[in-house]
């Protein structure tokens, strides 16, 4: 029991000392700080370490049903996203022309 609560307090030390580098990159520093976002980047990464993960048989047969309807929302989330930054990227191109024949 002891065991477990010192990998607790390492992990909460660990997630404490997250520092994000602004590229989707995460830097750990020895400095407690505000806490730690989540970047798409990041998201992307615990997917494809999700897939991995199970083609290499980590997870128990009884496990596969939650891991697999979390996969599929990280999924999905992660779909709607790109196609929404995709949308912004086609409209902030079709208003940008218009505007320097504008001015």
């Amino acid at each position: 029991m002891a065991k477990k609560d010192k990998v607790e307090a390492t992990t909460e030390e660990v997630v404490d000392n997250a520092v994000d580098t602004g590229a989707g990159e995460t830097e750990f520093t020895g400095e407690q700080g505000a806490p730690e976002s989540i970047s798409l980047v990041d998201l992307d990464r615990i997917a494809q370490i999700i897939d991995l993960a199970s083609s290499r048989g980590a997870f128990r047969g009884n496990e596969l049903a939650f891991v697999g309807n979390l996969y599929n929302k990280l999924f999905n989330f992660l779909s709607t996203v790109k196609a929404q930054q995709e949308a912004n990227a086609e409209t902030e191109g079709e208003e940008s022309p218009q505007e320097t024949a504008g001015e």
